[in-house]
């Protein structure tokens, strides 16, 4: 009879629910005194909330809705509940009524009939979108598929080259020309990557001032990507001002890099460990901050990925102390190696001095094997793989003490046209069965080889280091083994010198292949 009751109810028009809405209200049809007495109320699913009922009765006596003598409806979403008005027959009548756990199955069908008979059927669950949003790149759970490219990290900076026509004098200004060139240890050896067919991920910082701008188009109109680059509000982008002599030999020179120490954070850097990880190299410039560069380490070195610092300057060359057992390869000139093989060695043991011009050539390279080779293989007992020296006019040392796998995982590296006609006009300088192939072959003994310059005009010698740098990173992602990359570099670096530009404009397979003949 309950059932029916309520049914009853659901079908009478003036007991069908109305829409939800705050102000709504009812009345019940008018119940006669006898048959209140007897009347059951319809089952409801569920009681008004307490918190409205209790904000209710906070509201003014003006502002409350009115109500029946006896009961009214009380529209809410999806539910109509009863208010009783205490004192009332139908109140009475309730205190009568069947137990609750007898009600409250016979309530909870009379729900399920209600949802059924008055409600429209609910939507179809909304299909997976496309999120337009990126993943949180800080995510540990993010996977990231990159495609394989060697990773330069480092300073991006606004080169300005003054060259005095006439002998400069002290206290005064002379003649001569200013340039506005970009510079950078890490753009100028990216930049080189990228004219020999290596496309590398750079990952560096600018303001956003004239200056940064300048770098950004320029690194665009190249085809290179930006995602690397944080350019920022109100900082400065890095700027070096250098001042030449007439034959292009640096005289002094004043650097403001501090953007790249502020902002070049390891947060910044761990946004592209996937890069890192993937990558078949990275290379790490000195103006880097410390934990910095501690922490591209850390990442590379966890991947199995060989590591390359360039130490940029005397000073910072030092910073390689705390991160040298994660070093790969370094590529410095005479006066950063003994800085480095002391800023591992305290107190000082390792000296340089210059030697005088020395007519055979000869005769220079053995003295400068004796004065630098303490040093070298000092830093090679320190865990380090491989030094690339640079000498100047003298050419290169390079000095390994054990099997070297400098780049990893060759084979995800894709072949450029670059390298193809590389490793085709190389037969003849480098045969197959080269005994020095140090990549492939383990040396248990610490091994020293000297590459000589090429002779050249030269025009600027700025540049000249990254170009090298640039050309043997290149070589070897290409598939060549050490030795035949730092010919590469070598050959790079003469064109470098002919160049007023710190990167040369051309450079060709013919043209670098044709230096080595």
């Amino acid at each position: 009879m309950a059932q029916q009751s309520a049914l009853a109810a659901l079908d009478h028009p003036s007991l069908s629910p109305s829409p939800p809405s705050p102000t709504l209200v009812s009345p019940l049809p008018p119940v006669r005194p006898r048959e209140a007495a007897t009347a059951r109320a319809p089952a409801f699913p569920r009681a008004p909330p307490a918190a409205a009922t209790r904000a209710s009765r906070r509201l003014p006596p003006e502002a409350r809705p009115l109500a029946a003598p006896a009961a009214c409806w009380a529209s809410a979403p999806r539910a109509t509940t009863l208010v009783s008005i205490p004192g009332s027959a139908t109140a009475a009548h309730q205190r009568r009524r069947r137990p609750p756990d007898m009600a409250e199955p016979a309530n909870r069908r009379m729900e399920a009939v209600r949802r059924h008979l008055l409600l429209p059927p609910p939507p179809p669950p909304p299909q997976p979108q496309p999120s337009p949003l990126r993943s949180n790149p800080l995510s540990s759970h993010t996977v990231v598929e990159v495609e394989p490219r060697p990773v330069i990290i480092g300073g991006m900076v606004l080169d300005i080259h003054a060259k005095p026509s006439v002998p400069p004098h002290p206290g005064t200004t002379v003649p001569g020309t200013v340039k506005y060139v970009s510079g950078g240890v890490a753009r100028n050896i990216a930049e080189c990557m990228a004219k020999l067919g290596t496309r590398p991920f750079m990952i560096s910082v600018v303001g956003n001032d004239m200056a940064g701008d300048f770098l950004l188009k320029y690194w665009r109109s190249a085809g290179l990507c930006t995602e690397g680059i944080l350019q920022v509000h109100d900082v400065a982008t890095p700027v070096v001002s250098n001042v030449f002599d007439g034959s292009g030999e640096l005289i002094a020179g004043v650097a403001s890099v501090g953007a790249v120490e502020k902002f070049l954070t390891p947060s910044w850097l761990y946004r592209f460990r996937h890069h890192i990880s993937n990558a078949p190299l990275v290379m790490l410039d000195a103006n880097l901050p410390p934990d910095s560069l501690e922490a591209a380490c850390i990442m590379a070195y966890e991947s199995g990925v060989p590591v390359l610092f360039e130490p940029v300057s005397v000073v910072k060359s030092r910073r390689i102390a705390p991160i040298a057992e994660y070093i790969t390869c370094t590529s410095p000139n005479e006066i950063e190696l003994v800085a480095m093989a002391n800023s591992l060695s305290p107190p000082v043991k390792y000296n340089y001095h210059k030697m005088e011009q020395c007519k055979d050539k000869a005769e220079a390279v053995e003295y400068l094997f004796e004065i630098l080779s303490p040093a070298m293989f000092f830093l090679l007992e320190k865990g380090i793989k491989l030094l690339v020296v640079t000498l100047g006019s003298n050419g290169v040392f390079i000095c390994c003490k054990e099997h070297t796998d400098f780049v990893k995982d060759q084979r995800k590296c894709k072949q450029t046209p670059f390298s193809k006609q590389l490793l085709e006009k190389l037969d003849g300088c480098f045969p197959s069965n080269n005994p020095v192939n140090l990549c492939r072959e383990s040396c248990s003994r610490t091994c020293v080889f000297h590459l000589p310059a090429i002779s050249a005009s030269v025009i600027s010698l700025t540049g000249a280091g990254d170009c090298l740098v640039g050309g043997v990173l290149s070589a070897l992602c290409g598939g060549l083994d050490i030795i035949q990359s730092v010919a590469i570099g070598v050959a790079i670096a003469k064109a470098s010198v002919e160049s007023q530009a710190n990167i040369p404009d051309h450079i060709s397979a013919a043209s670098v292949s044709g230096l080595l003949q």
